[in-house]
Order: structure tokens, then sequence, then C-alpha cells
């Protein structure tokens, strides 16, 4: 594992590079608490022959999570399609055809289904999320299928205010937004740092 800022990383252009010496697909995973900016990352990583695919597009539906009584948990480890994620992951490694994924779209805070595309083009597939590193079954079979994996650790303070406000963009009352952000995703935050050193790289800074 190395420590970097992400402003000295030096990108994914060797992932890139090696993909196109050997035809192979490289998948990238980045991990980070809630808050700590992985899909803004990701996003500033795609382009010709990059694909960004969220883990978040596996959250399980809020009708299905009402049924189970985990709504008020929704983001924990169970409340998503591991497995599914898992099958995902082992399909995209090859280019043979296009790969269909579930994007997450928070202004409905919920998923859907085949939004994303991953063409054979692809060289370099980024996918994002929290649990990506963590050795509780199932999820302890993704770090298997990723090539390389980069931990976010921002300022903690910058972490929670980030989550805050996003909680307010989506119609969160500032109470509800600190409520959460202090409740449920605090708690998520501290499972996700304990997996930090299974990562290739953490990126330090905000």
């Amino acid at each position: 594992m190395r420590g970097v800022t992400p402003s000295s990383d030096p990108g994914i252009a060797h992932l890139l590079d090696a993909a196109r010496a050997d035809g192979r697909r490289r998948v990238l995973g980045i991990v980070g608490g809630p808050g700590a900016g992985k899909s803004t990352l990701a996003a500033s990583l795609a382009g010709p022959g990059v694909a960004v695919v969220g883990m978040d597009g596996w959250h399980l539906a809020n009708s299905v999570l009402d049924r189970l009584g985990r709504r008020e948990r929704k983001g924990a480890p169970d409340t998503f399609d591991a497995p599914g994620y898992l099958a995902f992951l082992e399909r995209v490694r090859s280019r043979a055809a296009t790969v269909w994924a579930p994007e997450f779209r928070r202004e409905i805070e919920e998923p859907i289904a085949g939004a994303l595309e991953v063409p054979p083009d692809a060289l370099v597939v980024v996918t994002e999320g929290n649990y990506l590193l963590l050795e509780e079954p199932p999820w302890d079979g993704v770090r298997a299928l990723l090539d390389e994996v980069w931990f976010l650790e921002p300022d903690e303070e910058v972490r929670r205010a980030r989550l805050v406000a996003r909680h307010e963009r989506h119609g969160r009352s500032h109470a509800e937004a600190v409520a959460r952000a202090d409740g449920s995703d605090a708690a998520n935050a501290r499972m996700i740092a304990a997996t930090a050193q299974r990562a290739d790289r953490v990126l330090r800074g905000t």
C-alpha cells in the first residue's frame, strides 16, 4: 500500500498501457467512506477507453428495503445485491460483448437497470463504492476481481461536510442530514476505514 496525494497520483495511464499491450481489460476500484469523493474522482477518469460504473447501482430497491426492514440503514453492506455486483465484475473482465449495468439516481434514491454501457472497446473499467475491500462474505470476493484499488482518505471534517450537504441537496432538512451523517453513515465509514490496508494506494487530502 502506498500513500499519495491526489495531485501527485499518476492516474490510470499505466492501466491503459497494460491493456493495450495484451488486450486484457483492467478493472480499477475506488474505495472510501460516504462523502469521500469516490464518484467525483471516478467521473474525472472517464474518457477514451475508460468506462465508469458505480457499485451503488446494486442498491436494493426501496420497496425491498422496506419489506426487509432495512430502509433506515440504506447504504449498509446488506442493503446491496452483492452477488449481483460480483457477477457484473466477473462478466465485465471480458471484452467479448457490451455489458449493461445499473446506475443509481440520487434524485430518486433508486437504481435504474441497464443505464450504463461498457462497450467492448473499453480498455479500463473504473468502479467505485464503499465495500470493495470488505473481508466479509460475499464482499470478500470483490478484491480478486480488481486489478488495482485506490482508497480515498480526505480530511474527516471535509468528508462529513460534503455528506451533510449532499443529504440536504436531496431533500433532507439540516437536522435530518446531520443525523444521517453522524448515524448510519458514520458507522459505515468506520467499517470502510478499517479496509484501507488492503488497497494498493491511499489518496490523502481533499
